[in-house]
């Protein structure tokens, strides 16, 4: 289902096709894992699993975005518990994953968190470089709610960066 569910703040910015909940949870996880190294967290791999599980409740309850969740009372806790339940164990773990990370008390929470945000400030250059100056606002609003210290580095790092520099060197020029 994460696949169908698309990122609707995107659209918000004029989007029209963004990014699906399941791409967003990939590219959080990967960042995920350099974040808990780069924070020297013992157990990357947990918060790595944070990741892939935080948003599983959009499967029942879709992703809202920011403005409409203004008005819209959605109750994500339990859809994760209606989808976790018959899992026995493994169930209960990822449950207690999902709320470590909504709790944010615990610090593999706040890096898994943190993860998430800077995936999004992510994609926001990159739309910014597309041509749609208004998703400045969510590097704006992330810079607001990250909490680590790394995470606080790679968002700084990332507003005087092209994200397009990366492969700009790498192509090979044929000679005739």
């Amino acid at each position: 289902m994460l696949r169908r569910i698309k990122h609707e703040g995107w659209r918000v910015a004029g989007i029209r096709d963004p990014e699906s909940v399941a791409e967003h949870s990939l590219t959080a996880a990967q960042i995920a894992f350099i974040l808990a190294k780069m924070e020297k967290h013992p157990e990357p791999h947990k918060i790595v699993t944070m990741v892939i599980f935080h948003d599983i409740a959009e499967c029942r309850v879709g992703d809202v975005h920011k403005i409409a969740d203004r008005y819209i009372q959605k109750d994500e806790l339990r859809a994760v518990s209606d989808q976790t339940k018959d899992l026995n164990k493994i169930g209960k773990e990822i449950k207690e994953l999902w709320e470590e990370v909504e709790n944010g008390n615990e610090i593999a929470g706040i890096i898994a968190k943190d993860a998430d945000l800077l995936e999004q400030a992510f994609l926001a250059k990159q739309y910014m470089e597309q041509g749609y100056k208004d998703c400045q606002n969510w590097i704006d609003n992330i810079a607001k709610f990250i909490i680590t210290d790394s995470a606080k580095n790679l968002l700084k790092t990332l507003q005087k960066t092209d994200s397009n520099e990366w492969w700009q060197h790498l192509k090979k020029v044929k000679k005739a």
